[in-house]
């Protein structure tokens, strides 16, 4: 019978020593990860339970994304007295376009919303701020163009050049057309239009019912051109100009909001994304050496979603207004 030596007893306890302090520093990272989390979080919603305006800023690409509308609702849902909302956009899907100025709607009917239009508010952007009580721009803002768009390249005559032909098996004519790999047909393109002219139509209500124009007015502005703040004025697609402080003030003196309450900047990862917490997790676990959760915490770190515009776009593209 083998006995253990005073030496392999040392080894061994030293390696179970590394053992149980690897595992302690791993709980200890978790638990600083879970602790900071908090922190945060804490930090930011105790800055959003005083009463204060939230600033939400609507840039670039709209799409009506889940984490824009959920961050519409949580000002719904907060102690803001008041939304400031600023647009720097040149428009983007007609439907996501929608979903935003819907949600606005909703929130103005519990809190007063101003948009402010920074470098432009165009197509969906315009969209958006139609969704406030009050819109102010600068006199060199670019807003307005009021029109819908469907575009699809066509390269039929190229595949037609290299010998290529797509052969097609569709339950009707109209299934899956146009789609660009043969000549769009007259049937086709009456389809289309007339989905293109039904959103037109939607957008044109909105502004008349917004801006109050009539039937004149409304031709007017509605024919796809962009517009400066200075042109938009006169022609009531905004009420002012300027930027925050105008804004702040209208509300102030408009809708009875105190002067001097706190701006607050809203923003989409202020609820709820995981990611920052899994970054987080990754680097302490990789520093405690716990090498699979560190993996696994990369892993989660690294997924990644993309943003398609598909549909109808009420978008303004520089150089081919629309």
């Amino acid at each position: 019978m083998s006995q253990t030596t005073p030496v392999e007893t040392v080894l061994d306890r030293r390696q179970l020593r590394r053992k149980l302090t690897r595992w302690r520093l791993a709980a200890l990272a978790l638990a600083v990860v879970a602790l900071l989390v908090a922190a945060g979080r804490f930090a930011g919603d105790a800055g959003h339970l005083a009463p204060h305006i939230a600033r939400l800023e609507i840039n670039g690409l709209i799409t009506g994304d889940r984490d824009t509308l959920k961050l519409i609702k949580s000002i719904d849902e907060s102690s803001a007295t008041a939304v400031l909302v600023q647009v720097s956009s040149p428009g983007g899907t007609v439907t996501g376009s929608e979903h935003i100025y819907d949600e606005l709607r909703r929130l103005a009917q519990k809190k007063p919303v101003v948009a402010v239009v920074d470098t432009m508010a165009a197509s969906g952007g315009y969209i958006v701020a139609l969704g406030a009580d009050h819109i102010v721009a600068d006199g060199n803002s670019l807003i307005g163009s009021i029109g819908v768009l469907f575009q699809i390249p066509n390269v039929a005559k190229l595949l037609d050049t290299i010998g290529v032909k797509v052969e097609t098996i569709k339950s009707s004519p109209l299934k899956a057309a146009p789609n660009g790999l043969e000549p769009t047909s007259e049937a086709a393109k009456a389809a289309v239009d007339a989905l293109v002219a039904d959103s037109y139509s939607w957008f044109k209500s909105v502004v008349k019912e917004r801006r109050g124009l009539d039937d004149a007015q409304l031709a007017a502005v509605s024919d796809g051109r962009v517009f400066t703040g200075r042109q938009g004025k006169d022609l009531k697609l905004i009420d002012e100009f300027g930027g925050e402080r105008e804004a702040l003030a209208w509300l102030e003196r408009e809708r009875g909001i105190a002067k001097g309450l706190p701006v607050k900047e809203w923003k989409k990862n202020a609820v709820g994304k995981p990611f920052n917490l899994f970054s987080a997790a990754g680097a302490l676990l990789g520093a405690a050496g716990v090498e699979p959760l560190e993996r696994f915490a990369s892993q989660m770190e690294n997924v990644q979603g993309q943003a398609t515009l598909d549909g109808l776009l009420a978008i303004w593209h520089v150089g081919r207004d629309q």
